[in-house]
């Protein structure tokens, strides 16, 4: 039975490449049983295929090749199980990770989703809201460039990806300033998060209770004419503000190139 393959046949065999052979070679993790001294061709035996077996294993669970090398020159059980419980907990980080990963956009489905179905637009209207976790950022806010850069300061203090928070980003007018209908400024940005865990000096909760709400086509910039709307509702039905406002933007041109489909929603909190 043949027990000599050239370096070819053994990457076809095991399904792997020439290229990533000699790099095994180069690093001293597979060396070829026999090299011929003139042609410098590179050939391998049987026994050495469970070895290769072994080291593709070890690189799917996620081991780098120091690793491989060093479990191969100090072979014994007691190190290989300890390997193992390393990349276990190692993995189990990653899919703990990947589960909050998943809420996000499962949280931010259910938003747009959700948002495509208002149809109540310009109306204000009463809604009990729970408590929500938020990472919030103190800061004067007064323009587009403001905002982005404050977002982005954010979104590195809390440790954020902004790619998964999109819809998922609002703003707040102190309550004075809400009062007296000053509109042109925010006073923080802050983004959802749907963590039980959270933690950190920029986490805090948006808290719960009774809301004045209502929903418009537009963004930021259309906010005000829609603020006194709701300020007149408030005012009408004899409530009272006891905390700043959230505006919040779920759909936007970042989502949708349509404005029709555009939706900003501010909340207000009150109480008779």
């Amino acid at each position: 039975m043949k027990n000599k393959f050239s370096i070819g046949e053994m990457a076809k065999l095991h399904n792997t490449t020439i290229k990533t052979l000699h790099y095994y070679d180069k690093v001293g993790v597979l060396k070829p049983d026999y090299v011929e001294s003139e042609s410098g061709y590179r050939y391998y035996t049987t026994d050495q295929f469970e070895q290769l077996n072994t080291i593709q294993y070890l690189k799917e669970l996620g081991f780098s090749l120091k690793e491989i090398k060093s479990h191969q020159d100090h072979r014994d059980i007691e190190g290989f199980l300890e390997l193992l419980e390393k990349q276990q907990e190692l993995t189990e980080i990653k899919i703990e990770e990947l589960e909050r990963v998943n809420l996000r956009f499962k949280n931010r489905i259910e938003d747009i989703k959700s948002a495509q179905k208002i149809t109540e637009l310009g109306t204000p209207f009463i809604k009990e809201v729970e408590e929500r976790k938020v990472v919030r950022l103190m800061e004067k806010i007064s323009s587009e460039p403001e905002l982005e850069m404050s977002l982005r300061q954010l979104e590195n203090l809390a440790n954020r990806h902004s790619s998964i928070y999109i819809g998922g980003v609002g703003l707040t007018i102190e309550c004075d300033k809400v009062k007296q209908q000053n509109f042109n400024e925010y006073n923080s940005i802050f983004i959802l998060v749907e963590e039980e865990d959270v933690s950190g000096p920029l986490a805090t909760t948006l808290p719960a209770g009774r809301h004045a709400y209502i929903y418009f086509r537009g963004d930021h910039t259309h906010s005000h004419f829609y603020y006194n709307i709701l300020l007149d509702y408030i005012d009408d039905n004899g409530f009272q503000i006891t905390g700043d406002s959230i505006e919040r933007t779920i759909i936007d041109h970042y989502i949708s190139n349509s404005k029709e489909n555009h939706l900003t929603e501010i909340q207000i909190p009150i109480k008779r």
